[in-house]
């Protein structure tokens, strides 16, 4: 059953929270079952991707305790305790969880089938399964498609030197987990940084990991040496900035907005979304900023502002690609143009974002030009007023939440079509969205 928004004429108020971070949330599981000890996680994501994890973890041996709520205790089994699931391991719609206990799967000493939703079995694999396969891995696409269903068998690895043509975190996670039973160091290299939490969450665990930027190639890279135990910690799960980004853009587009986020994990490798909404001229601030766990936390206060259009390009975008969508919605309202570039990656996410993007606005009357990479949007420089209308959100919880948003700003009832979908990575959102706090 669908949702219809209306028209916010009085602005969003109030001080708000918003899940834990998705990211933060399934590294936390994953490295916690690995670690020697117990792992007491506060702040958990109750979203249905990082679920998932817990699901495929509890298949492998772990014992995970987890009502439902935003607490979890992982009793860890060490690098070399897990044990072969009795069935095919459900990632669910999990692309985090799909790509990154590939790599942990193919240093096991059992064999391991993975598959997901249709919209998993649809999204590229070859981007892990070549660079696992260069390191020794039996990992095959059971299809032959280079997508899920993926079988894994045992196979001895070796640390290798990986030059990754995109920069992409999952990507880089894979083969950090990976590299914990190969012989040999492995060194991932980025072309920019992507998110860098599990680096961050191996080093607090006792991982003998290194990151930084080649001076030669003035590529990012991560080398991990296997051979250390990973020593299980407390980790409390700062509020996820792709879902606080929802209430920021309404609350930048919507007049007489006035709110506050508290507790939001502020990255630099994931605030794209502030500096580029700043660039706009959105009136945002960061208070209270502090570092937990090597994890930069802040409350952000923003409030309704007058914005111009601005140039995306480049190194910024890996910061906040789940955020163009959202980023589209809100440059439809700003003066001048806005372009977004080298966002391809945007083609083959939970849906084409690129096309449903640009589809679902031209239906609410916006001036947009989808591109090979991206977006033109206000071309003629004068944003045309939204109306409402029916979205195609293809079960898109990213599509479903940025056109919510749009729907709080246009006139009539904009209808979106499965907000179940939402509940992957924030199941309060329309509650929140639709309330003053």
């Amino acid at each position: 059953m669908g949702i219809s928004i209306r028209k916010n004429r009085t602005g969003l108020r109030g001080e708000y929270s918003v899940p834990g971070d998705k990211s933060i949330s399934h590294r936390a599981v994953m490295l916690g079952a690995l670690s020697e000890g117990t792992t007491h996680i506060s702040g958990f994501l109750n979203g249905a991707d990082c679920t998932s994890t817990i699901s495929c973890f509890r298949s492998m041996g772990v014992d995970i305790v987890y009502d439902g709520g935003t607490d979890v205790t992982v009793h860890g089994v060490g690098v070399h305790g897990l044990r072969a699931p009795a069935d095919t391991l459900d990632c669910g719609n999990s692309g985090t969880t799909t790509r990154i206990i590939s790599g942990l799967l193919s240093g096991q000493p059992f064999a391991a089938r993975l598959t997901g939703d249709a919209s998993i079995q649809k999204r590229p694999m070859k981007r892990i399964i070549e660079p696992l396969c260069l390191m020794g891995a039996d990992i095959r696409s059971e299809r032959d498609n280079g997508c899920a269903p993926l079988c894994i068998s045992p196979a001895r690895l070796k640390g290798i030197s990986y030059m990754s043509p995109v920069a992409s975190a999952q990507v880089k996670s894979c083969l950090l987990m990976a590299a914990m039973y190969a012989e040999g160091t492995t060194t991932v290299y980025e072309p920019v940084l992507s998110r860098n939490h599990t680096e961050l969450m191996l080093k607090a665990l006792g991982a003998d990991i290194t990151s930084g930027t080649d001076e030669e190639t003035g590529r990012s890279y991560a080398a991990l040496t296997p051979g250390h135990t990973l020593h299980s910690c407390d980790i409390n799960v700062p509020g996820d900035i792709s879902s606080a980004a929802y209430l920021i853009g309404a609350a930048l587009i919507v007049p007489g907005s006035d709110i506050l986020i508290k507790n939001v994990g502020v990255n630099p490798t994931r605030d794209g979304i502030i500096k580029v909404f700043k660039q706009m001229g959105g009136r945002i601030e960061l208070m209270d900023t502090r570092t937990e766990a090597g994890e930069t936390v802040a409350d952000i206060h923003v409030q309704s502002s007058g914005l111009t259009g601005c140039d995306i390009s480049g190194g910024i975008i890996p910061t906040l690609i789940d955020e163009l969508p959202l980023i589209a919605v809100v440059a439809a309202h700003a003066s001048g143009t806005t372009v977004i570039r080298d966002a391809a990656e945007l083609k083959v996410k939970e849906s084409d974002r690129i096309a449903l993007v640009s589809a679902n606005l031209k239906s609410m009357h916006a001036d947009i030009t989808a591109t090979g990479d991206g977006f033109i949007i206000n071309p003629s420089g004068d944003p045309l007023p939204l109306h409402g209308t029916v979205i195609e959100d293809a079960y898109d919880h990213r599509i479903a939440m940025s056109f919510a948003v749009a729907g709080l700003a246009a006139e009539g009832d904009t209808e979106i079509v499965h907000p179940e979908c939402v509940s992957v990575s924030y199941p309060g959102f329309f509650e929140d969205l639709l309330t003053d706090k």
